[in-house]
């Protein structure tokens, strides 16, 4: 997602969001981060994929399985990988090159939101914070980068 915004100050400020595959770390994440292995959710994927193949191939003829319950595990299975997806960390970044005269200075925010609807969200907040006060708020997701 990118847009160009004009601030209230008439530079040009241009605002994206990238979606992250991990979740960046930061100074609070240093005491607990511990990098894991794909290990363990490999293993029990495999475990339930088993599982399900045993339950259908010993399945009697005789049994008739509603399509609702096809139905309703065909969304347990969606529900945690959509979950996932839905609530990825996006980095947004707010970043402008200084204006025509060379009084304005070059500036860039940077901020992590999670979740793709917020993003959105966020990202009109931010552009409409740019156009009325020529930047974007302290008080917001973002902040200020050297």
């Amino acid at each position: 997602m990118n847009r160009v915004v004009r601030g209230g100050d008439g530079r040009e400020w241009v605002v994206r969001a990238q979606m992250e595959w991990r979740r960046p770390a930061t100074a609070e994440d240093f005491e607990r981060d511990i990098s894991g292995s794909y290990g363990p959710g490999i293993a029990m994927l495999a475990v339930c994929v088993l599982l399900a193949v045993i339950l259908v191939a010993w399945l009697p003829d005789s049994v008739v399985v509603p399509p609702w319950v096809i139905y309703g595990l065909l969304l347990i299975a969606v529900f945690f990988p959509l979950r996932w997806v839905l609530n990825r960390p996006w980095t947004v970044v707010a970043e402008t090159d200084g204006g025509m005269n060379g009084e304005a200075v070059p500036e860039r925010w940077v901020g992590i939101i999670s979740g793709m609807f917020r993003v959105r969200g966020e990202m009109t907040k931010l552009s409409k914070t740019i156009q009325r006060e020529a930047g974007p708020d302290f008080e917001g997701p973002l902040r200020p980068m050297e």
